[in-house]
């Protein structure tokens, strides 16, 4: 089902096959626009060449085995590209994908340590299988309808303030105390007292007034300025990383995840020998049917809903979404996403899904497509150009979250707050997808918490049958560790 977007409309007559395919003009882009919003969306995307082989190299499976980070690295920019590119050619959508952060942590911390890392990745791609039989049933679309509007509204909220809560930490801004109360501080015992945190704080506020004049490129420039400032500030004082090959803080006034500074040639070949290294014959006498069941429920429910939630939050946010939520080739979207968690463990980079980053194209001005093929291009470059990759330091990418996070914060306008029933679940919605660092479980704690609260106070005729079942669903999502345990997994 295509629905017609809300996107302001112009009377421009498209110029040429690029425009009509893509739909630039008609939702009311330019050429321009399109290519910055692709670089931007790269650039704010470009920590998860890094990230990802940091969170799923060098962990050994339960034979003893661990994947290399270079060839993470090389397979993470790989499957971003082409999926990326894919998504956009075939919805004309600009939401740019990766390896999804909450899927790599599950896998790397839990699930290896009862099956292999190719075990692991059938797994993932079973995951995908049961996902894109969902989206081309349309049950899944069927689920996606049954959500209240208010719900929907919700999620988009609650993504804005997930991401901005992401730019906090990745920028030093907000960091653990190591104290029960309070859990978190602001810096280094309540001060900016690092370099790269002092510039995340001057990109965002050059960002945040550039995009406040409406200056075209404003994110881009914003972030390529604070780029290159930190880089001139390393080239000076030598700052290094803050934490070393081992894991430990070395250095508690360095960098986060990327040191903006070449060394060596800015060009490597990829190694890509993990594509293909999957493994369906799992060992059933090391792990039981039930433990698979289980590991294959957890990584459905929250691909599902992650990716639902975060394509729901982009369209409003690109105001491609109608009055009820839907956008354009919604069936597609979902299909395509079941696709990339299938290629993200095809070539063991962990279920590739849309990524919530994209909303810094976004708010570049990216409306089509075409910036999604702009950003798999530069991510299929990046296989070869993982050095210059790693210059843009997570705290300078952390001030275009921050931004895109006020963004999305203004759709809260749409939701009439004067019902209790609407008023709980959205607030459980919002909050506690930041406060988990987990959209599944926001969405969960809002789906569950209407569903009771409108059956408990005269209004159940009002809830759809689908919100039932995946409310109970989300019950048992949560409640997965006792039940395991209480069916031996």
């Amino acid at each position: 089902m295509t629905t017609a977007p809300v996107h302001p409309r112009t009377d421009r007559e498209p110029s040429g096959s690029l425009d009509r395919f893509f739909e630039i003009s008609k939702r009311g882009s330019t050429l321009g626009a399109e290519i910055r919003g692709g670089l931007v969306t790269f650039v704010t995307m470009a920590y998860i060449v890094i990230l990802n082989p940091i969170i799923l190299s060098g962990k050994e499976d339960v034979a003893g085995n661990a994947l290399d980070f270079g060839a993470v690295g090389a397979v993470t920019a790989l499957t971003a590209g082409v999926m990326t590119i894919v998504f956009g050619l075939v919805t004309r959508l600009p939401f740019g994908f990766a390896a999804g952060l909450g899927i790599n942590a599950f896998l790397a911390f839990s699930v290896i340590g009862q099956v292999t890392w190719p075990e692991a990745m059938a797994l993932v791609m079973i995951n995908g299988a049961i996902i894109v039989l969902l989206a081309a049933t349309g049950l899944r679309k069927m689920i996606f309808d049954a959500v209240p509007f208010q719900l929907k509204i919700a999620i988009t909220v609650g993504i804005g303030l997930f991401i901005a809560f992401i730019g906090f930490v990745n920028s030093g801004f907000v960091t653990t105390t190591g104290s029960p109360s309070p859990p978190v501080g602001l810096g280094v015992d309540g001060s900016i007292a690092t370099i790269p945190s002092l510039l995340f704080v001057v990109t965002l506020i050059v960002t945040g007034i550039l995009v406040a004049l409406k200056v075209k490129g404003g994110m881009l420039i914003g972030l390529v300025s604070g780029t290159v400032l930190a880089v001139v500030v390393e080239a000076i004082w030598h700052l290094g990383p803050k934490v070393g090959a081992d894991g430990e803080v070395v250095n508690p006034g360095g960098w986060g995840l990327t040191v903006p500074a070449l060394q060596g040639s800015p060009v490597s070949l990829p190694d890509l020998s993990l594509v293909g290294a999957v493994d369906f014959g799992f060992d059933l006498g090391r792990v039981g049917v039930v433990t698979l069941v289980m590991i294959v429920f957890t990584l459905l429910f929250t691909n599902f809903f992650d990716a639902m939630g975060t394509m729901t939050g982009l369209a409003k946010e690109a105001e491609l979404a109608d009055a009820k939520g839907d956008f354009p080739r919604i069936k597609s979207a979902l299909v395509v996403e079941g696709v990339g968690a299938i290629a993200g463990g095809a070539t063991s980079s962990s279920s590739n899904t849309v990524f919530i980053e994209s909303g810094a194209g976004i708010g570049e001005g990216a409306r089509t497509g075409l910036a999604n093929v702009v950003t798999g291009v530069v991510f299929l470059a990046a296989m070869f150009l993982t050095p210059l990759t790693s210059i843009v330091p997570t705290e300078i990418a952390a001030a275009a979250l921050i931004i895109v996070g006020a963004m999305m914060m203004a759709q809260i306008r749409h939701i009439d707050f004067a019902d209790f029933r609407v008023l709980l679940p959205v607030f459980l919605t919002v909050t506690v997808m930041p406060l988990t660092y987990s959209i599944a479980n926001g969405i969960g704690a809002g789906f569950i918490s209407w569903v009771i609260i409108h059956a408990c106070s005269g209004r159940a005729k009002s809830v759809s049958p689908l919100l039932w079942v995946v409310g109970a669903g989300f019950l048992i999502f949560f409640a997965r560790g006792p039940i395991e345990a209480l069916l031996g997994a």
